[in-house]
């Protein structure tokens, strides 16, 4: 059987202030997508809403625009898949084995409150898959709750995006909340790196998160590894 994993990306492309741009940011996507690709994985791409995925300006700069997003973009078919992105009610969660919630602010904006996204993480989650994120794709975790009425990250060690990165990045003032503080008062015990935007990675049990764009290759590698 091959394994399947449903890559989440974002369908937003600014601020609140529509005069800053966001996005996807295209390393955390491509990084995972070479770990799970050498593995062998089947993957696909689901957004919020379908559709179309912006690209983060910030993401295609040095140094963050590295070989694998070169090569992405310069690949017509897979900046094709970025066109068009299933939406939630295409996913049949039966058929992945895990989740992975990439970043880039504008998820802060559509990942949150989708119910589409909600349903298919509880049920790769319930049915004994991974749940993972990476950067500010934990926030696709922050209101998902289990059969049980429980938010799947009540209790659990995680990490994401942290607040100090938010003020080094000079966008703390652009954000519309403060992912870390949200998270810890859900009840998540949130664990981040000593220094800043280095790779940092939590694992509990099969929910396995990343802290920042440095973190997706890790993050997707101690994926494959659960699975």
């Amino acid at each position: 059987m091959t394994t399947r994993i449903l890559n989440v990306v974002t369908n937003v492309g600014h601020y609140d202030d529509p005069s800053h741009r966001t996005g996807l940011w295209l390393s955390e996507l491509t990084h995972a997508w070479e770990v799970f690709d050498a593995h062998g994985f089947e993957q696909t791409l689901v957004s919020p809403a379908g559709g179309p995925s912006p690209l983060e300006p910030r993401s295609l700069t040095f140094p963050n625009y590295d070989r694998t997003a070169r090569a992405w973009r310069a690949d017509p078919e897979r900046m094709a898949l970025l066109d068009r992105t299933l939406g939630p009610s295409q996913i049949d969660p039966a058929g992945y084995d895990a989740i992975f919630f990439t970043g880039g602010h504008a998820v802060m904006y559509d990942f949150p409150d989708s119910a589409g996204l909600q349903r298919i993480t509880r049920e790769i989650f319930e049915q004994g898959g991974v749940v993972a994120s990476v950067c500010h794709g934990y926030c696709g975790l922050l209101n998902t709750r289990l059969s049980d009425g429980s938010l799947l990250v009540a209790g659990r060690e995680l990490t994401g995006f942290a607040w100090q990165e938010e003020v080094l990045a000079r966008v703390d003032k652009l954000v519309p909340y403060n992912a870390e503080d949200e998270m810890k008062q859900r009840g998540a015990h949130y664990r981040k790196a000593m220094l800043p935007f280095v790779s940092y990675t939590v694992v509990d049990g099969r929910l396995v998160t990343g802290q920042n764009p440095a973190s997706a290759r890790d993050t997707a590698a101690k994926v494959a590894a659960l699975l």
